[in-house]
């Protein structure tokens, strides 16, 4: 199989559980930044840890969502996500990603796909802590997928079978 597929493979099955949840439950387990997240482990040779992973969605949850909140709280803010008259959601974007990217830096959980889990917080896209408290899950369920496929292939590279016809 040649890179281009196998990566593409890879990706897909990794947001397949994430997808599967969303699907059975009607929860927002399948959002935007999971695919960039799922290239990213897909075609890694080595990192994104675990720890970066979880810890850059993490931050970036805490973040658009410390930024919604204040934002939201202390101005009107439309109804609809991505309405951007009055401009008071583009605020909470904008502080969101910086607050997302100094904390990623501080805490060295540096994963550039939590900025737009912070985007899509701070836009109100996903902006009750309902919503917000499946972010993480979410995300440990490409970890979870991440580990099978990494078990799976190892077993398949070890076993007598492969060896015989190397």
């Amino acid at each position: 199989m040649s890179r281009p597929v196998a990566v593409g493979v890879r990706a897909t099955l990794l947001l397949t559980l994430a997808g599967v949840t969303a699907w059975v439950t009607g929860v927002p387990a399948l959002f935007p930044s999971l695919g960039p997240s799922a290239f990213v482990l897909a075609v890694r040779d080595q990192g994104p840890t675990p720890r970066t992973v979880l810890g850059g969605h993490a931050i970036g949850a805490v973040c658009g969502f410390f930024t919604y909140l204040a934002v939201s709280t202390l101005l009107p803010v439309p109804a609809t996500p991505l309405d951007f008259h009055p401009p008071w959601l583009i605020l909470s974007g904008v502080v969101a990603v910086g607050l997302t990217s100094t904390g990623m830096l501080a805490l060295s959980a540096v994963h550039p796909p939590a900025c737009a889990t912070t985007l899509i917080v701070s836009l109100g896209l996903m902006s009750t802590p309902r919503e917000v408290a499946f972010v993480l899950p979410a995300v440990a369920s490409l970890l979870v997928v991440d580990r099978l496929l990494e078990l799976t292939a190892t077993r398949y590279a070890s076993s007598p079978v492969n060896a015989f016809n190397r």
